[in-house]
């Protein structure tokens, strides 16, 4: 092919950024001598998008920052093509589960519950035990941190048991789900490492072996941003841990570790439940 033609071919693509098929039908060429043409003058590939930099962040103690999502699984009656490799067996119109779950931003302690659908009720049902479950282990939540869901924005009950235990409720930006990267990150390992590790003999099996999994993610499996332990232990080795640490070290700290702060308007009553639910913990332990 003339050196010209070829130019002009490459001058299509990054003109147009037709596909190699299209930019053959324009030029009254072959598809695979088009594709040749592309990968000479490096253009076969379009050019990356630019991306944002990349923030990182983390709170420093336990409970200044709580992510929650929701993660959506197929019913299935018998192991599907994702385990087994074979597309002709499927479960037809078995229905769908959901995996709710919270996960601490400093220490990634993560809670996790299974349940059929994700309405008002189940959503404010599930924040309730979850946070009571991480009263349990000394953390006492001052901000929880959603998606624009609408069981989330729209939910009454969510948004009354927020207000009573004086927790702050942030939402991340629309189409931005890197925002609560942490629980995101957590829902790719919970899918990878729970959902589609074993061949489950059907969906009831799986959901039966959740919570094994997440006490597994807990105590025993490392994690790569903590030092390489599990989230229990470098919870169990922080210095704001404890009620009062943890409230020493907000007051030396600030609230100002890359998100926004809470409501000044607000920092009294915040603050007056807050100790309520750190007596709690106390008489807890």
């Amino acid at each position: 092919m003339p050196a010209d033609e070829e130019a002009r071919i490459c001058e299509l693509r990054r003109r147009t950024g037709w596909s190699p098929r299209t930019t053959a039908v324009e030029v009254s060429r072959p598809h695979s001598t088009v594709h040749q043409v592309l990968r000479r003058g490096g253009c076969s590939r379009p050019d990356p998008s630019e991306r944002p930099a990349v923030i990182r962040y983390e709170w420093p103690c336990p409970g200044q920052l709580l992510h929650q999502d929701t993660k959506k699984f197929g019913k299935f009656d018998e192991p599907g093509h994702r385990v087994t490799g074979d597309r002709t067996q499927r479960s037809r119109r078995v229905g769908w589960e959901y995996v709710h779950s919270i996960v601490d931003d400093h220490s990634r302690l993560a809670y996790s519950e299974i349940h059929d659908d994700e309405k008002a009720a189940t959503v404010t049902a599930f924040t309730q035990r979850a946070l009571d479950w991480f009263l349990g282990h000394g953390i006492v939540a001052e901000r929880l941190m959603t998606d624009n869901a609408f069981t989330y924005i729209h939910n009454k009950s969510f948004k009354q048991l927020l207000h009573a235990r004086a927790i702050d409720h942030l939402r991340t930006r629309p189409y931005t789900p890197r925002t609560n990267a942490k629980v995101e990150r957590y829902q790719q390992t919970l899918q990878r490492e729970w959902a589609y590790a074993l061949q489950y003999a059907s969906s009831q099996a799986r959901r039966a072996s959740l919570p094994h999994w997440v006490r597994h993610y807990n105590e025993q499996r490392t994690h790569s941003a903590i030092g390489n332990r599990p989230p229990s232990t470098a919870f169990a080795r922080s210095p704001g841990t404890t009620p009062s640490a943890c409230a020493r070290s907000c007051i030396a700290c600030g609230s100002s570790r890359g998100l926004p702060s809470g409501r000044p308007s607000r920092r009294a009553s915040r603050t007056k439940r807050r100790d309520a639910g750190r007596s709690l913990c106390r008489r807890r332990r």
